[in-house]
């Protein structure tokens, strides 16, 4: 089985592709993220056996996995048309692989929790809706912890490395910038000292990457794109999954003025 690779994904604002917004976002905003996420599968390497998908919009005190055999959906955005409320993403759950993510945590001594009735919230099924629009790629969500503790996450990471030797793509599925209260102001300066200084550190070789990512809150402009920074975390996941991979930036844009990178390991 050919090993798969870990990735960090934007997964837009909202249900992005499928409005016309006000400037500086609407659909044509979004044309370069989309081409892009729909494009992911066939730059793989094959086919992957399911998707371990780390989503913004979802904390638990320990990293939970779903083992929901059928996820239904939450609509976890507001305010939006009513028909981006009648999305439908059908992908199976991957409750054997949720299974094993857990037993590698726990054989690394790293807590970890199931869930049975997790649905697909909008970090899932907005980027998979253009990943995979046919839907039948198992998919196994993982949580992030309420702690956002990089370190934490880094070694989570770490821990799930294994799963891509099984044909498991893992992806963190968030936001390289995720400053609600500036996002439609145009402004663009914060947004591209940050992103060039999480480009450098996303691709530096090991364990350079993961010092400097466990450090991003020290970063030039790093809170001011961060407040908070669960968009970012998934990242961690990403990166400690990397293993002895570099990264390499997988895709660069600049959307209603925010610069906004994809950055993929092996």
């Amino acid at each position: 089985m050919t090993k798969q690779p870990s990735m960090f994904i934007p997964h837009g604002g909202g249900p992005c592709f499928w409005i016309d917004a006000p400037p500086p976002f609407g659909k044509t905003a979004w044309e370069g993220l989309r081409a892009y996420l729909a494009g992911l599968v066939a730059r793989l390497p094959e086919r992957p056996k399911a998707i371990l998908l780390v989503t913004a919009h979802w904390e638990e005190d320990e990293a939970t996995f779903s083992v929901n055999p059928t996820p239904g959906m939450i609509f976890d955005y507001y305010n939006f048309p009513p028909h981006t409320y009648e999305l439908s993403y059908r992908a199976p759950g991957a409750p054997d692989v949720s299974r094993r993510a857990a037993a590698l945590l726990d054989k690394a001594g790293l807590a970890a929790r199931l869930d049975e009735e997790r649905g697909y919230d909008h970090g899932v099924f907005v980027p998979m809706l253009i990943v995979d629009p046919d839907q039948h790629i198992p998919l196994a969500m993982a949580s992030l912890r309420h702690d956002l503790d990089p370190d934490k996450h880094l070694a989570i990471g770490r821990a799930l490395g294994p799963l891509r030797e099984e044909g498991v793509l893992i992806v963190g599925s968030g936001m390289s910038y995720h400053d609600l209260s500036h996002f439609r102001d145009g402004e663009g300066e914060d947004a591209a000292i940050f992103d060039a200084w999480l480009g450098e550190a996303a691709t530096a070789p090991p364990p350079q990457r993961d010092k400097a990512l466990a450090h991003w809150a020290e970063a030039p402009r790093g809170r001011a794109c961060h407040p908070r920074e669960e968009h970012l975390l998934p990242l961690m996941v990403a990166a400690g999954a990397a293993g002895a991979d570099v990264g390499v930036l997988d895709y660069r844009d600049v959307i209603g003025g925010k610069t906004i990178s994809a950055f993929r390991f092996g």
